[in-house]
């Protein structure tokens, strides 16, 4: 694989990172909105198709109860899709960053 295949799939991986948690921030902004229904964005079945393909779609999470005012957002499993999204963002950007550093470690070594 090369730097800029493992680039892209990393970029597109992440671009799904930032959607979802925006999806999760909005669900979390309407907790206490009448008749709100919680969402997020879905992933493919086929993981490496996911990384390929940066467009998801957001749609409603299946199978939460409702609340008497139609409300079905969590916040305790809002809160914790949003940190097991920070995490495998931080994790994301982290091999971003050791792809860059072993370019630029075979960039220097060129030169001596």
């Amino acid at each position: 694989m090369t730097l800029d295949q493992t680039g892209l799939q990393l970029g597109n991986y992440m671009s799904y990172l930032s959607q979802r948690q925006e999806v999760i921030a909005s669900n979390i902004a309407n907790a206490d909105t009448p008749g709100y229904q919680t969402r997020d964005v879905e992933m493919p079945a086929d993981f490496s198709s996911a990384m390929q393909a940066a467009g998801t779609s957001i749609v409603e999470a299946p199978n939460l109860p409702n609340r008497n005012d139609g409300n079905n957002v969590s916040i305790d499993r809002e809160a914790r899709l949003l940190s097991e999204n920070t995490m495998k963002f931080n994790l994301a950007a982290q091999m971003v960053r050791l792809e860059l550093k072993n370019v630029r470690s075979a960039i220097e070594e060129g030169r001596a």
